[in-house]
């Protein structure tokens, strides 16, 4: 048995497809299959399921699986070790964080860490926050950036980023022409909405007690297809500020204060508090920090 068959096992089973595991360890499928046949002769039994449309595991393949993913773990940590050895950046930078967060917030941090660490490869693992923690629990990343509140006792977890919800119209709506918007105003036009996420729930409760005036037009799966319905005066929003930086600019959209409450939404550096972190993650840590400062973002006050 090798690394490289173990690696083909995992994405096997991930894809639930032989073909598409090729794509992704880049190989062939009749070379993935015969990875796969080498395997389950030294393990002496069948570790996948072919027999329906998608392939599955088969009891000896679950604990093989398991097995695979520490060893997996195991591995990329003594790569990082070695790595760390000279204390200079080297290996993979595993990080976790939500789609907004890797459109708006991340971008900069990223492309002054490639400039500074070159040899680092980014790997980028894009859910919701609560599956973000999920992942730095079980240790498969190293680093997240999550949205706030996280409860997690396993978890060290720093206020980085701080950003306020204002009210997204389109210039020719006529809210466009105020300062500020009373939410008794809002939910006389028509709201669109993200499907789900921390806004969402936010959304919810402050429109709750206008639940019968309420007219949701649409529930929307992304920020970008938000921001382009209000800017073609479909209906307005709540965003936060930042998100809405290049349409503010360009003229498309115009963001307005709440009058009468303010909402924030605010991320969270997270990473595992028994663990030494790599070069590679502290490295991208102290340029996330240094960017967010420069930038004048709000920072949370010392952990004890």
């Amino acid at each position: 048995m090798d690394f490289d068959q173990l690696i083909t096992f995992l994405e096997v089973a991930k894809q639930g497809s032989f073909s598409r595991a090729g794509e992704k360890v880049f190989r062939s499928q009749s070379a993935v299959s015969a990875q796969i046949r080498q395997l389950e002769q030294e393990y002496g039994d069948r570790l996948l399921d072919r027999s329906g449309k998608t392939v599955k595991l088969t009891p000896a393949g679950q604990v093989l699986y398991d097995y695979a993913e520490r060893l997996k773990l195991l591995r990329e940590e003594s790569l990082m070790a070695v790595a760390d050895h000279s204390r200079t950046p080297r290996g993979t930078l595993r990080v976790g964080a939500n789609e907004a967060t890797c459109l708006y917030v991340l971008p900069e941090v990223f492309a002054e860490y490639c400039r500074r660490y070159p040899p680092v490869q980014i790997n980028i693992y894009r859910n919701f926050s609560y599956k973000i923690t999920e992942k730095l629990e079980n240790g498969s990343i190293e680093v997240g950036i999550v949205t706030l509140p996280i409860q997690s006792p396993s978890l060290e977890i720093q206020p980085i980023f701080r950003d306020k919800l204002m009210l997204m119209v389109s210039p020719s709506n006529p809210l466009a022409k105020h300062k500020t918007a009373a939410v008794r105003d809002i939910v006389k036009h028509p709201l669109l909405l993200p499907k789900t996420g921390h806004t969402r729930r936010l959304l919810d409760k402050l429109f709750r007690p206008h639940c019968d005036e309420l007219q949701v037009r649409m529930e929307l799966p992304s920020i970008g297809m938000i921001k382009s319905f209000v800017a073609a005066d479909l209906g307005v929003s709540l965003i936060s500020a930042s998100f809405a930086r290049d349409e503010v600019a360009s003229g498309r959209v115009k963001l307005i204060d709440l009058e009468d409450v303010e909402l924030f939404r605010e991320l969270g550096l997270a990473y595992r508090r028994d663990r030494t972190l790599s070069c590679a993650t502290t490295a991208f840590i102290d340029v996330l920090r240094q960017l967010t400062r420069s930038a004048g973002k709000k920072h949370a006050p010392p952990q004890a």
